[in-house]
C-alpha cells in the first residue's frame, strides 16, 4: 500500500527537522571543551582539548602541528595557536587517520592554508570515507618517514609499520628531545588497537619498543592520550601490554573461550588501566583476538 502523500510529507519534514538537532548535538558535545597550551622544551608545546593530544612547534619559522582533534574544535585550536604565534599553521602532521586526530584537517587546509602530511595509508583510509572532505586529505605522503627542519629544530617523522593502525607515525623533536607518539601510547590506560585497520597487539608492542630504543631518560613524551610522560612510564606501558597478552594467550591455548577469559578477568593490578573507551572486557577481547 502506498504511503499517503500527506504522511510522506510529514515524515520528510520530521527527518529534515531532526538534522539540525543532530548537528547541534555534535556541537554541544564540544561546547565546554577548553583547549589549553603547555610549553614543553625548545619550540615545542602541547595542546589538550578533546581527542588526541596536539604537538606544536612555534617559533620564527611559524607554526607546525601534530594532529588536530575533532572538527568542532578547529577554531578553538586556531585561537590557541594564535597565542603561540600564528593561527595559520604551515604544516599539519597526522599520526594516523582516526577522526580525533584528523577532524580539523579540512579547516586548517582550506581556511588557514596548511599543508597536511601523513603516511600514505592515512590518505588511503581517509579518501575511502565518503564523509571525509577532499580538503582533509594529506597532500604530502611518505612511506618510511621524513625529516622536517623547522624553528631551528630537526623533526624526525617516523613510520611504524604495524601498531595502532597500518599508518602510524611518531614525531621525534631531536634537539629538545621530545617525542610525540600518536596513539602508540595511551598513558596509564589500556590502548585502543584498531584491528580492522591493520593494527595488532604484537605489532603494537614491536612499534613501542622501536620508539623506546630511540629515546633516553631525559626524553619528554607527548602521548596520543593522557598526561605528559617519560621513558620509564612508556616502558611500564609496554610491560602491561606484554604481561596481559601473555596471560590471555596462555588461557586461550588451554582452550578457554573469550567468554571464559572475560569471566576470569585480568589480575587486580591492572584494574586502574581500565577506562571508559577501553575497559577490561574490551582489552581482553583485543588480546584474545590476536593471541
Amino acid at each position: 500500500m502506498k504511503t499517503p502523500l500527506i504522511l510522506r510529507s510529514l515524515l520528510t519534514a520530521a527527518v529534515i527537522a531532526a538534522l539540525p538537532v543532530s548537528l547541534a548535538n555534535a556541537q554541544d558535545r564540544f561546547a565546554n571543551v577548553e583547549v589549553k597550551a603547555t610549553a614543553i622544551k625548545g619550540a615545542v608545546h602541547m595542546l589538550t582539548g578533546a581527542g588526541g593530544n596536539i604537538g606544536v612547534s612555534a617559533g620564527d619559522d611559524g607554526v607546525l602541528i601534530i594532529d588536530d582533534q575533532f572538527a568542532p574544535l578547529a577554531e578553538k585550536i586556531a585561537e590557541q595557536l594564535g597565542e603561540l604565534g600564528s593561527d595559520k599553521p604551515k604544516f599539519v602532521i597526522n599520526t594516523h587517520y582516526h577522526g580525533d586526530h584528523t577532524g580539523s584537517n579540512a579547516f586548517f587546509h582550506s581556511h588557514k592554508g596548511a599543508t597536511i602530511l601523513a603516511h600514505e595509508n592515512v590518505r588511503i583510509r581517509l579518501a575511502s570515507d565518503e564523509k571525509v572532505a577532499p580538503e582533509a586529505l594529506p597532500t604530502i605522503t611518505y612511506e618510511d618517514g621524513i625529516k622536517i627542519y623547522f624553528n631551528g629544530e630537526t623533526l624526525h617523522v617516523i613510520h611504524l609499520a604495524v601498531g595502532h593502525t597500518d599508518g602510524d607515525s611518531a614525531v621525534l623533536f631531536e634537539q629538545p628531545n621530545v617525542l610525540h607518539t600518536g596513539d602508540l601510547f595511551f598513558n596509564g590506560r589500556f590502548p585502543y588497537i584498531d584491528q580492522g585497520a591493520g593494527g595488532n597487539v604484537e605489532g603494537y608492542m614491536e612499534s613501542v619498543q622501536q620508539l623506546l630504543n630511540r629515546i633516553d631518560d631525559d626524553t619528554v613524551i607527548i602521548p596520543g592520550h593522557g598526561a605528559l610522560s617519560n621513558k620509564a612510564e612508556y616502558a611500564n606501558f609496554l610491560g602491561m601490554i606484554s604481561e596481559t597478552f601473555n596471560y590471555v594467550k596462555a588461557l586461550k591455548e588451554e582452550g578457554k573461550s573469550l567468554d571464559d577469559v572475560k569471566a576470569m578477568g585480568l589480575e587486580e593490578k591492572w584494574a586502574s588501566w581500565s577506562w571508559n573507551f577501553i575497559n577490561e572486557e574490551k582489552w581482553i577481547t583485543t588480546l584474545y583476538n590476536d593471541a
